[in-house]
């Protein structure tokens, strides 16, 4: 039983450990529009404590928004061209960042991984 509730407590450090990775940063964008069409960039995020600035630089436009880390999941609204949107990722283990986005009048659901550089 003893070598039992070891393994579990180990299993849970490295569990932990595995999720204690930080944000902020630089970030290659990587995702696909609604109509699937696919699209690349760079991502900023600028992290003050919980809560962070980021700042797409995909095509000619920059998007830009307030952004907030809980636990593994890290979500920011963000303005377009005038328009408002939402995205939510969750955090991998290697760092990276796997969400879905949407923009205001508009229909569907985009997707978008973001890896660190």
């Amino acid at each position: 039983m003893r070598a039992f509730v070891t393994a579990v407590l180990i299993a849970a450090a490295c569990w932990d450990a595995a999720w204690a990775q930080t944000v902020g940063g630089t970030y290659a964008a990587l995702g696909t529009n609604p109509d699937g069409s696919t699209y690349t960039g760079t991502v900023n995020i600028t992290m003050n404590g919980p809560s962070c600035q980021i700042v797409w630089s995909v095509g000619a436009t920059p998007a830009s928004g307030n952004c907030l880390l809980a636990g593994n999941a890290f979500a920011s609204y963000y303005r377009l061209s005038g328009q408002l949107g939402l995205v939510v990722y969750q955090l991998r283990p290697d760092g990276s960042l796997a969400g879905n986005w949407e923009m205001d009048d508009q229909s569907g659901v985009g997707t978008e991984i973001l890896t660190p550089q």
